[in-house]
Formats: C-alpha cells, structure tokens, sequence
C-alpha cells in the first residue's frame, strides 16, 4: 500500500490541497491504486492546537508514509521577532531535516498559452525549460545561529557551512537528473567571495570527471539572477545551495507569468518525497476562490512520478492541465483579458474534467 500524509497547513493551503485530493481520490479509484492518505496538523495551525508547528506524532506519521503533500505554512498571525516565539516556517525546517530531504526539484516551464502572462518578452520565453536542483537540509537555513547582547549594542550572527558530503550527493542527482534532460548543468556559488563555495566549486568539479557526457559551466550568483530574466533559455540544469536556491528558484517561477504554476519535490536518497507548491500561504486570498491549484496538481504529479514511479499517471496530470490552459481557462493570478475567469474549485474540476477523457 502507498500511503501519504496530507499536510494542507495555514492559509490557502487547505484550498489547493482540496484539489489535489480531489484528483488523487479520482485516480486511487479509477487506477486501483491501493494509496491510502491521512491528514494532520503543520505550521500555524499546528501552532494553535499543539504549541508546536511540528509535533512528535505528526512527524512519525510522515515518517511512516511513502509521501508527504504539503499545502503551505505561514501567515501574519504568527510572525514574530522574538526568537524564543514558534513559527510556522520551522516546521518545513524540521519536516526537511527530519526526513532527510536533501534535493529540491524545482521545475519552469513556460506555457505557450501562458506568455503573455509574463513580464518579459516573447522571445526571451521561447522554450524555457528549467530546472532548479537545489540542496535543501544545509547552509545557512541550518547553521548556528545567535543573538548577543553587550551593553547598549545587540548584534547576530548566522552560519552558513556545507561539507563535501552534503555537496557530493546534491552535486551526483543534479548531473544524474541532467542525464534524462539536455545534458547542461550550470553550478552557482559565490566562490569569488565565500569558502564554502570555494569548496562547493571544488566538490562539483570533483564529481563532473564521473560525467563526462554532461557539460557543465560555473557560474555566480549575482551573474546567475541577472542571467535568469536576461535570457532564461540559456539554462538547462541548475544546481545550487539551500540559500542561492530559494531566492533563485522564486525569481524563475515569475518568468512564468505566476508562482501559482510551480510545483517542487523535496527527495531523499530513496524514493520518499515531499511534494508541495513553491508558493506560500498568502492570506490575504484566503478564503475567496482565487487560489491557483495548478501548483499543487503538479505537484502531486511529481509525486507520482519520483516516489511512486507511475510515469503514466505523472503524464496525464501535466497534459491535463495544459489542456486546460489551452482552452483559455485561467485563475485570477494569471487571468488577462478574452481568457475566461474561473475560481479555485473550478480549476481543479477542469483538470479532473481532462484527466478522465485521457482515462477513457
């Protein structure tokens, strides 16, 4: 049995999540699939009903599982400066770490219907098909951390190391999954500047000499983001730290016209996964319908494809919902004028609507 852990979290979370288990029960059925889910607490909520945005019990429960779908975590009403204050982005910290997903898969793919959706240009979004292989349970997000006070002055520090260990096994997916893409990894670190990516460049280069077949250049940061929106359709492959990752990764998903199209999937050396939408919560559209599932759906279609290896399935999901922006369906994130407007709820209803003629 394939069992998965439904985390919806706070905010819109609950909303795209209901989508996805829409189509996730339409496809144990229809399939027999033999998958069975469970929901839990994580983030805010979790905070509000046990103190904790992580508990114990949740935890072993993913641990348990063959997959987790994580909706998101986060809002105003538990942002706090105080460091001895919970908050809900540490239960994504503690879920990664916890269950040892060290690679974050973050796809861009520019939707023909979609372009206009962008801010850049036609010709800058021509065949955009990027991956970011980001590695997730080191660097600065995990280093020490500390807050001094001396005298009247407080000031913090927080640490940013990698080992050669952490760096080899992000380094071995990235130009594995290379392999099954266009052969290009472009490496990004700061190595002009910082040690660790002085030994990250050597740690990548070290690992290249076992793939020959794969090109691979260097490339910094700053240079990198700039690279992004200046022309996207250089980069195949890009491989990079838990910081460089995060702000990267967000800047790609815009050059698709909405953060509301990206899905991720965090990996460990088997095949367990956490899958989730790389957006946040966003409150501030909670509860009115304008949430784009679209992530999320892709998401679960990650899911099926790198924990429970059902390519097939992973296909329809995609063709599904491209289907459906090519009939001119769109949410309000990437809505423009002689598309049609629908809600949250009717865009996973769509999706299901492709997903069981691909079945016929």
């Amino acid at each position: 049995m394939n069992k998965i852990m439904v985390l919806p979290g706070d905010g819109i979370g609950t909303e795209i999540i209901a989508e996805s288990v829409k189509i996730l029960k339409y496809l144990n059925e229809s399939f027999n699939l033999d998958i069975e889910y469970g929901y839990d607490y994580v983030g805010g909520i979790s905070i509000d009903k046990n103190g904790t945005p992580l508990t114990g019990e949740t935890l072993d429960k993913c641990k348990n599982s063959k997959a987790v779908l994580l909706g998101a975590v986060g809002g105003p009403k538990w942002d706090s400066t105080d460091p001895d204050s919970p908050r809900p982005e540490e239960a994504l910290m503690g879920l990664r770490k916890e269950l040892g997903l060290f690679a974050n898969l973050r796809p861009v793919k520019i939707y023909k219907p979609l372009v206009s959706a962008s801010t850049l240009k036609k010709d800058v979004l021509e065949d955009v098909d990027v991956l970011v292989v980001r590695e997730l349970t080191g660097g600065i997000y995990f280093g020490e951390r500390k807050r001094i006070k001396e005298g009247g002055s407080t000031s913090a520090y927080d640490t940013m190391a990698y080992s050669d260990y952490e760096i080899k096994r992000i380094a071995e997916l990235a130009f594995q999954t290379a392999r099954s893409r266009n052969k290009k990894v472009t490496s990004v670190d700061k190595a002009n500047i910082l040690e660790n990516s002085r030994l990250w460049r050597e740690i990548v280069c070290s690992v290249h000499k076992k793939y020959r077949d794969i090109e691979l250049n260097h490339m910094y940061v700053d240079n990198a983001a700039m690279q992004l929106i200046r022309n996207p359709g250089q980069f195949d492959t890009i491989l990079t730290s838990n910081i460089f990752g995060d702000i990267l990764s967000d800047e790609a998903a815009m050059i698709s016209g909405s953060i509301g199209l990206l899905p991720s999937a965090s990996l460990r050396e088997d095949k367990f996964g956490m899958y989730e939408p790389i957006h946040g919560s966003a409150p501030d559209i909670q509860g009115q319908g304008k949430a784009n599932p679209i992530a999320t759906l892709l998401s679960l279609a990650m899911m099926f494809r790198y924990s429970f290896g059902m390519e097939n399935i992973a296909s329809k999901i995609e063709c599904s919902v491209g289907k459906v922006l090519d009939n001119g369906n769109r949410t309000a994130d990437i809505y423009t004028d002689g598309t049609k407007l629908v809600n949250t709820g009717e865009m996973g209803d769509l999706v299901l609507a492709e997903l069981k003629k691909l079945s016929d």
